[in-house]
């Protein structure tokens, strides 16, 4: 199948992603005030994957600047917020950082929105958070290695990176809601995966004109070996099963992944 270069991926998938904000579908579903309130007194779970992270994933997060990309929608943002830290949410979508916008008056918090693409965090400086906080979103650009350099260049040396991601093989097999229905997998896409290249032409108008995101799956190469290649140190990975499974892999193994990275610190002598 030939590569699909008439459709502007970045500007089809920020409308998408505007559609699902303005619905309220599940990760553009704003945080409640009770759970708002919840979050100042010190009772607080944030999520990358379906179950809540441990909690010495991030660790007393008041007063760490942390940097929530590509996780606007109204959820984690605003409730690492009220507990204190001080967060600045980066998301391509105006309407998914709108529901940012709108938590925080509503409950009063401080947090600070950017709309952009996540491989280029060109308007903030190095060196300038603590912590970046990256729920599942790369599988929206192509290339995710650009997204771990700009992540290790924006934190602080011993900074952390918190990301996760789908296991890829939910990226390679065929889609016929047949072989669902007879709980059979077919694999038929190699990786990297790409709808724009992949995806049978019909398949792709029809994904185009109802408005949904075009995904790209990404090798654990890229995903793990990406986060190391950029000067990161993996110390903490967690998996966690698909609660409403939508490929046959998911009622057999774990598809969610999640990594905790830190930044390397420079060596004696280095420029931070």
């Amino acid at each position: 199948m030939s590569s699909n270069d008439s459709i502007d991926f970045l500007s089809h998938n920020r409308a998408a992603w505007d559609r699902q904000a303005t619905e309220e579908r599940e990760w553009s579903r704003p945080v409640s005030s009770e759970l708002i309130a919840a979050a100042r007194h010190g009772d607080w779970r944030v999520h990358l994957t379906p179950q809540p992270l441990p909690a010495d994933w991030l660790g007393d997060v008041r007063g760490q600047r942390i940097l929530c990309l590509a996780s606007a929608g109204g959820q984690q943002a605003p409730v690492l917020a009220a507990a204190g830290a001080q967060v600045t949410v980066f998301d391509l979508s105006d309407e998914q950082l709108m529901q940012d916008r709108r938590v925080a008056e509503r409950d009063g918090l401080d947090l600070a929105t950017v709309q952009g693409d996540m491989r280029d965090l060109g308007v903030f400086a190095d060196a300038q958070f603590d912590m970046v906080f990256h729920p599942i979103s790369n599988l929206y650009v192509p290339d995710v290695r650009p997204v771990w350099r700009e992540c290790h260049r924006v934190l602080k040396a011993g900074g952390a990176l918190l990301a996760s991601f789908y296991n890829p093989v939910v990226f390679i097999g065929d889609r016929d809601p047949a072989l669902l229905a007879q709980g059979l997998v077919r694999p038929l896409y190699k990786l990297p995966y790409s709808d724009l290249n992949d995806m049978p032409p019909e398949a792709l108008e029809k994904k185009r004109q109802n408005g949904e995101a075009m995904v790209f799956g990404h090798s654990l190469a890229d995903l793990i070996g990406g986060q190391i290649a950029a000067g990161f140190s993996i110390d903490g990975f967690l998996e966690n099963t698909q609660p409403h499974p939508r490929f046959v892999v998911d009622r057999f193994m774990p598809t969610f992944l999640a990594t905790r990275a830190v930044k390397r610190q420079p060596l004696p002598g280095a420029t931070p």
